[in-house]
């Protein structure tokens, strides 16, 4: 085949894929209303406008009442708080609970200080890329990281099923998925920072209302 002939076959073989990747899409992102989970600021964000959308099962917000340029603006200037708690993160604990993550991914975990952390990937036997990843060192026996929504159940039973045969040979390591917490990003400049912390902890310690967080926060920008 050549020429038109070999053209065509490839546009056609192009929009079957597209039309199965669409396909896939829809199944994995767009649940219905009713199936789709919701965090516990779910509320917050309807009430401040903010517009709503599935993503990988989850309600997120995507957009409040001002433009994306504004937020993306706002955001490298001043700070911005992000609801990422669709995201799975889980504690392994053990004395042998660093050479287990070890062989999970490509990081020298055992280099981390306590209290620090660092971006990584999860591999297969291959070399493979299953999942990027971040990890945290809380202690030397305790180990947090934090996985994509929409890789959480391969990567969950992919750590699973390693674990299982870690521990039968002998291996000290446990885990527990934290469904019960909720997970907060703040991206702020180094000037904004240290407020934005002291009221965070405030929030989180204390009997501080979020609402006032975000409002004393917003007198601090102007």
């Amino acid at each position: 085949m050549r020429g038109g002939g070999l053209w065509q076959l490839g546009l056609s073989i192009t929009r079957r894929l597209a039309q199965a990747d669409k396909k896939a899409v829809g199944r994995r992102y767009f649940a219905s209303e009713a199936e789709l989970k919701k965090t516990v600021l779910y509320d917050f964000h309807v009430a401040n406008g903010g517009k709503m959308v599935p993503f990988a099962g989850w309600s997120m917000p995507i957009q409040y009442k001002d433009s994306i340029m504004e937020s993306t603006v706002n955001c490298r200037q001043n700070g911005s708080l992000f609801d990422v708690s669709h995201m799975c993160g889980f504690s392994l604990k053990g004395k042998d609970c660093v050479p287990f993550l070890e062989k999970l991914v490509i990081a020298d975990v055992a280099a981390l200080a306590p209290g620090t952390g660092t971006l990584t990937v999860f591999t297969n036997e291959k070399g493979g890329a299953i999942d990027d990843s971040v990890i945290t060192k809380v202690t030397d026996d305790h180990m947090y990281i934090v996985v994509n929504a929409g890789c959480r159940d391969k990567d969950l039973a992919h750590i699973e099923a390693h674990m299982k045969s870690f521990k039968a040979k002998g291996g000290d390591v446990s885990w527990h998925i934290h469904d019960e917490r909720s997970l907060l990003a703040l991206q702020v400049n180094f000037v904004f920072l240290s407020l934005s912390l002291l009221l965070l902890f405030s929030f989180f310690f204390s009997s501080l209302d979020l609402l006032l967080c975000l409002d004393i926060l917003e007198l601090l920008q102007n």
